[in-house]
């Protein structure tokens, strides 16, 4: 919960991540599509509403078969999987940083899979949504969440797709920090499941649609649920 990442910092990533974009740009000619998806949160600190984002992408590892296959990368400073599915490799990714510096991580992981914003996917927590609703946010500002905000400096970019996950906002409005830093309640625990199911469907959906292997239509795929 933090703050923002420095200037120089960011300059040096940019700087490296603007080479790699270029390998990506003639890799983007190639027949294997490359999607990134990441779990934003506070490493460490699984169960936590503003983690939920990590509860998500371990999901979709699960749904992919290969949930056994987390590792620790440190040239990206994350857990992450690699895996192929229906002709495209998807990364999947947890930041082991806190939320307000998961951007370092993403772009690392950016510039080692040559990857361009548009392919990467965040998956993040959203105060502005009840538990248990999903929805597909196509770029934009990161509308006061950290993590996203750090993801749109280190990239230099605002373009990911979202998928934004419903935690609701507390009825005292000054207890918004431990709200969000606190567990789901075990009532909470209960709705949460299928919210994140209908999310990884909703995700995966919109992948597929994009890479022609799903005939599902775009207005559907961005439908909220």
């Amino acid at each position: 919960m933090g703050g923002s990442c420095s200037h120089q910092g960011i300059m040096w990533t940019w700087c490296a991540l603007g080479r790699w974009m270029n390998q990506a740009a003639v890799q983007g000619h190639s027949r294997e599509k490359v999607f990134m998806v990441v779990g934003l949160g506070n490493h460490g600190m699984s169960g936590t509403r503003h983690s939920v984002g990590m509860a998500a992408v371990n999901l979709l590892a699960r749904r992919l078969n290969v949930a056994d296959q987390w590792k620790t990368d440190r040239r990206t400073g994350a857990d992450l999987i690699t895996t192929k599915q229906d002709g495209m490799q998807i990364v999947l990714l947890k930041p082991r940083q806190f939320m307000n510096v998961n951007g370092t991580s993403v772009a690392n992981a950016a510039g080692k899979f040559h990857l361009t914003p548009q392919n990467i996917y965040l998956l993040h927590d959203e105060l502005d949504k009840p538990l248990g609703k999903v929805s597909l946010k196509l770029g934009g500002s990161a509308r006061g969440h950290k993590g996203v905000r750090s993801c749109i400096d280190y990239l230099q970019s605002d373009v990911m797709t979202r998928l934004l996950i419903g935690i609701g906002r507390p009825d005292d409005k000054s207890s918004v920090t431990p709200h969000v830093l606190g567990h789901f309640t075990k009532a909470e625990q209960e709705m949460l499941p299928q919210a994140l199911e209908q999310g990884i469907a909703l995700l995966l959906s919109h992948i597929k649609n994009r890479t022609g292997t799903d005939s599902t239509t775009h207005a559907t795929s961005l439908k909220t649920i």
